[in-house]
């Protein structure tokens, strides 16, 4: 099948790619022609494992082609995927004028029946303004489809091959038909294709932020509580997980949840239902506890030194998950305001975020090469981000490092038991320091 995407972003470049590993000539269209030539020359502008290889393979295997130019790309595709940004609006709903105007674009540029499908993240009645627009402008045969992604960074490319399911938006059986042929080798193993209308299928994907969110901060809230009582969130999430109606899934306390999916998506999801005369109370609460949590690890430091001036910080992970560089309302970023506000210096690593980080916080923070690096002189380590290279450290090399031996863990992958016995002043979220 001849596929078109639009956007060469997290999402259309995934899309893309793993729907030309499954056989279909695919061209990727992105406006921005400097990127485009960086995607020739077989440079992801993202890191996201698996990704890269994808590609590469692909692009020989000339399945996979990357243009500035819409209108051929939409005259040879049956298909023509939407993938590009809906940026926050300052109000907290979704911008669509760029959703839209490739829209307008793609109308412009038909010449026979296409199938429309929106997979950037959309409010519900999108796919209604899509088909407006598009009749506006053409007056050829098509469809519009909604079909959201459902992508974890850092494990986007396995989601799309091993979806656990195919959310289709389509009130067209034909469209339906061009749907379920193209998801069919992604869905060999018994995944399901779940055909509905597109108002559902456009709020099933910010329902399912959501409701994730929501699981996120409420455990943020039992672990805070953990602490007050002298109990340990790790005991309390094992027994709740346990229940085969909650399940072991999105339970870690933390510091909080971050990028460019749970915050925009609860705040636009908020937006919408207010637009509706409807106020999500919920949603609501979920944000503040999550800008609140954002800050535990500060409180924690401010309790133990009194002071931060002058003191050394360094910090392992500034993205704001593993396995990616994507920094968009990390965590480590109201830490790093706070930490900078009162005084503090500070010495980060990330195995790959790096280079972002130093785009968005320039010198104002001392980039170290390493891990260990990052230590030197440090007063304490504050851990962010829960990448595997920090799980198994050489805790004796640490001290060595550090000027004192103090560690505020705001993932919780350290046993409180071992830091002690290795000498550390051991703060975690949810369980007793030691």
């Amino acid at each position: 099948m001849k596929i078109a995407v639009v956007g060469t972003g997290y999402v259309g470049l995934v899309a893309g790619a793993c729907l030309a590993e499954s056989g279909n000539d695919v061209v990727c269209v992105d406006k921005d022609e400097a990127k485009v030539r960086t995607l020739r020359r077989g440079r992801m502008p993202i890191y996201e494992p698996g990704l890269e290889e994808l590609v590469r393979r692909n692009r020989h295997e000339r399945r996979l082609t990357f243009t500035a130019t819409l209108p051929k790309a939409v005259r040879e595709s049956a298909i023509v995927f939407i993938a590009v940004g809906t940026p926050q609006d300052e109000d907290g709903s979704a911008d669509l004028q760029h959703v839209l105007a490739v829209a307008r674009d793609i109308a412009k540029a038909m010449n026979g029946y296409k199938v429309v499908v929106t997979k950037s993240t959309v409010p519900v009645g999108t796919s209604e303004r899509v088909r407006e627009v598009i009749r506006r402008e053409t007056t050829h045969p098509f469809s519009v489809v909604s079909n959201p992604e459902f992508l974890k960074q850092g494990a986007a490319v396995e989601d799309f091959m091993k979806p656990d399911r195919v959310v289709v938006g389509a009130e067209d059986p034909r469209a339906e038909e061009l749907m379920r042929e193209l998801y069919a080798p992604f869905t060999r193993t018994g995944a399901p294709v779940m055909v509905m209308d597109c108002a559902s299928a456009e709020l099933s994907k910010y329902a399912a932020n959501a409701m994730l969110a929501t699981r996120i901060s409420f455990m943020n809230e039992v672990a805070n509580l953990c602490e007050l009582v002298g109990a340990d969130v790790d005991h309390v999430r094992q027994a709740i997980a346990a229940d085969r109606r909650i399940g072991p899934s999105f339970l870690f306390a933390g510091i909080g949840y971050g990028g460019s999916c749970f915050p925009k998506d609860v705040q636009a999801l908020v937006h919408f239902a207010a637009a509706k005369s409807y106020e999500f109370r919920i949603l609501r609460a979920v944000e503040s506890v999550n800008a609140q949590q954002k800050l535990r690890l500060l409180a924690k430091m401010r309790a133990h030194f009194g002071s931060l001036k002058g003191k050394t910080v360094a910090l392992w992970g500034l993205a704001f998950k593993p396995r990616t560089d994507d920094m968009r309302e990390a965590p480590s970023l109201a830490l790093i305001d706070g930490l900078l506000a009162g005084g503090a210096r500070v010495q980060a690593y990330d195995p790959e975020a790096i280079r972002v980080a130093k785009g968005l916080l320039g010198s104002r923070v001392t980039f170290a090469a390493g891990n260990y690096e990052a230590l030197r002189g440090a007063d304490c380590l504050a851990i962010v981000t829960e990448w595997n290279e920090f799980r198994r450290p050489d805790f004796a090399r640490m001290r060595k490092l550090m000027r004192t031996p103090v560690v505020f863990d705001g993932r919780n992958i350290y046993n409180p038991q071992q830091m002690q016995q290795n000498g550390f002043t051991y703060y975690s979220i949810g369980r007793a320091a030691s």
